[in-house]
């Protein structure tokens, strides 16, 4: 696993020069950082989340991935927004109004989610997605 995030790390850190008015190394990149370093970290984030969807079984923790993924794709939106200011775009400001109707939804779907699950918890006693059967005939 540790083998795919070897590249990742290798783009964030890819611009590394050694300042010649310090002693040691100046990362201008991570000082810097252009927009493929917020795609790459969204990315890793989006992954993460979707393993942790797809692989975990406790229904809190899809929760929590499923805040990943939201959490990824405001990364991008935000990136985005950012780049096309800096091009001189007048719709810039559009990537950041959908990052926060993305803060919004994830917040209504977090405190609907835990008043599903306590209520699941209530009827059933576990939180554990393969046990959780209610709409099975």
């Amino acid at each position: 696993m540790t083998n795919l995030f070897i590249p990742a790390l290798a783009v964030l850190m890819q611009e590394a020069v050694v300042d010649g008015s310090r002693s040691g190394i100046v990362w201008q990149g991570i000082r810097n950082p252009d927009l493929s370093k917020f795609l790459v970290i969204g990315a890793l984030l989006f992954v993460v989340g979707m393993a942790g969807v797809l692989v975990r079984r406790n229904i809190i923790v899809i929760f929590m991935s499923i805040e990943l993924i939201l959490n990824a794709a405001n990364i991008n939106f935000i990136a985005f927004s950012r780049y096309l200011q800096d091009t001189g775009n007048l719709n810039a400001v559009a990537g950041q109004v959908f990052a926060v109707f993305i803060i919004v939804v994830a917040a209504a779907e977090a405190a609907i989610g835990l008043g599903i699950v306590i209520a699941l918890y209530r009827n059933k006693e576990t939180i554990f997605v393969d046990k959780i059967d209610l709409l099975k005939w």
